[in-house]
């Protein structure tokens, strides 16, 4: 009887597995990580033998069809199957002296409940026996193999949204560093992503759904850009200054147009509280999902643009003055039109690259001084008590000639992990950064890095340098946290970048989200703001001069 009984089940089971019904979503996940794999593990399709996005425009509507599981399953066979026998060349031997990172990397969904198991096996096999390359990743590598027709796709049909939406998603998933520090699972992004993918009514609809899906990257790097669609090409008009924002209230910081500000009686320090009837907590909130950040400070840095610029020229701005609230109905205008306003003039205000401070303290300003620069700021300044680097900007390749000046030897500042063609999806430790070099004359005095959020990138890995000087301190608050290589990606009517290589100290600890973290953090004030006052910098001089 009991033998009976389990016949009848494995019977009942195999029918269930036939008959189970499948969602599109289900079936366009999954395909779009089977397509992804085979791009880049199948010797035949990874070494460009066949037009792989043109047999995905050809499946599609085989896939759709697909009613159950096994259907579904056979479909994926059968297209394996179609690209011919696959040579076993399985062992595949490590080289040697090769140290795997692989936080970013699983195949476990091989074992995907929608997947027969005969998928499941061709697909391991494929894994175990995957195409094999000379190429090295490094400048030039192109992680979308050599494909380029993404700007004659027409996006107003959903199959060729798919495949912008598989070829997007699967360079993230095998050639982003840092995909196992997302806030959420990178699958889970791909199955949140898809219905807008797929009822997208226009090009429109769909660029910001995928814009959405780009967010989810958590990438201080990731900027989108969505442009060749005439209803998205009109000029905004702007605030005339921008700002910091402040427990929800927004601080002007700079004047960008100095006759527009004047007009209003626009000064830095000024809070403003609504746009147009929203608070800022409201505008923040509307730009969530629509702003790339590797963390919260960044996101509120990068937020203040969208924040400050509006279709119409004429915006009811409220402010809090002494306690008080006033509504101001203000112009705002192009600030690339010259003809009617300053916004140019306001931004060329010439800054000083390194000067002396009272008390014998050096200043660099790391963002204006270049390296040409480098032997007159350091017989300036080599007799100080202490230099301060101010790194809340954007270097310009200064970093090797200062750490020669500050270190009395070479030393390993940063490490990396690089994507590892031959076994996509895994990443290897390569030999790191140095700076510094012999020199019994090197700088003595305190060195000071200044940092905030607008420090990203080379700014962080910059800051990683001078820290090797052994008698440095970093002061200010969290920064971008986005270190590494940015990679640009171009489709049609749509721009996007990552962050190509991971970048570590020495001892493997994280920088990206995380960013340079503050040996004292300070963070600018509304109060101090509206008194002129530099607070991180007066932060600086309490430290030279007190110790603490």
């Amino acid at each position: 009887m009991q033998k009976i009984i389990l016949f009848l089940l494995i019977i009942f089971s195999q029918i269930i597995f036939g008959q189970a019904k499948i969602t599109e979503n289900e079936k366009f996940a999954a395909t779009c990580k089977v397509w992804g794999f085979l791009k880049y593990y199948h010797p035949k399709v990874a070494n460009g033998e066949v037009n792989w996005d043109k047999q995905l425009l050809e499946k599609l509507p085989k896939i759709e069809k697909a009613q159950t599981k096994e259907e579904f399953s056979l479909v994926l066979e059968n297209w394996i199957d179609d690209l011919g026998p696959i040579k076993e060349i399985a062992p595949i031997a490590t080289p040697k002296n090769v140290e795997f990172f692989d936080k970013n990397f699983d195949l476990s969904w091989f074992n995907n409940k929608l997947f027969s198991k005969k998928l499941s096996k061709k697909l391991k096999f494929i894994e175990n026996n995957r195409f094999q390359t000379t190429e090295e990743f490094g400048p030039g590598f192109d992680a979308m193999k050599n494909v380029k027709n993404y700007f004659d796709l027409d996006y107003t049909n959903k199959d060729s949204r798919l495949l912008m939406l598989y070829a997007y998603w699967n360079l993230i998933e095998y050639y982003f560093p840092y995909k196992y520090v997302m806030d959420q699972k990178w699958d889970l992004s791909l199955e949140q992503a898809l219905p807008s993918i797929v009822d997208a009514k226009s090009e429109i609809d769909f660029y910001i759904a995928i814009k959405k899906l780009a967010v989810k990257i958590n990438d201080s790097h990731t900027e989108t850009q969505i442009y060749s669609i005439s209803s998205l090409s009109r000029r905004f008009n702007y605030f005339p200054a921008t700002g910091k924002i402040i427990d929800e209230k927004l601080v002007v910081t700079e004047i960008l147009g100095d006759s527009l500000a004047e007009a209003s009686n626009i000064k830095i320090g000024d809070v403003i509280t609504k746009i147009n009837g929203k608070t800022i907590k409201e505008l923040i909130q509307e730009n969530r999902d629509l702003i790339c950040a590797s963390n919260e400070p960044k996101f509120l840095d990068k937020v203040v643009s969208p924040i400050l610029k509006s279709n119409s020229e004429n915006v009811t701005v409220e402010f809090l003055k002494d306690g008080k609230y006033e509504t101001k109905s203000m112009f705002w205008a192009d600030y690339h039109d010259s003809h009617r306003n300053e916004f140019k003039k306001g931004a060329i205000k010439k800054k000083e690259k390194f000067k002396l401070l009272d008390n014998n303290i050096g200043y660099v300003n790391m963002g204006e001084i270049k390296p040409r620069h480098i032997p007159d700021m350091i017989q300036a300044l080599k007799s100080t008590k202490a230099i301060v680097f101010d790194m809340r900007n954007y270097p310009n390749g200064t970093y090797e000639d200062i750490a020669k000046f500050l270190n009395s030897q070479e030393k390993t500042f940063a490490i990396y992990t690089y994507p590892y063609p031959n076994y996509p999806g895994r990443y290897i430790w390569t030999e790191g950064s140095t700076c510094g070099t012999e020199n019994k004359d090197n700088y003595k005095g305190k060195v000071i890095v200044l940092l905030n959020e607008d420090s990203l990138s080379q700014s962080e890995w910059t800051a990683m340098c001078f820290q090797t000087a052994g008698n440095t301190t970093i002061i200010g608050s969290q920064t971008a946290g986005a270190d590494g290589n940015a990679m640009d990606l171009d489709f049609k009517g749509f721009h996007t970048r990552y962050t190509g290589i991971g970048v570590y100290y020495p001892d493997k600890r994280e920088t990206q989200r995380i960013g340079i973290v503050p040996d004292i953090e300070v963070k600018p004030t509304i109060k101090g703001i509206q008194e002129g006052k530099d607070e991180v910098l007066d932060r600086a001089m309490q430290f030279i001069q007190e110790g603490v």
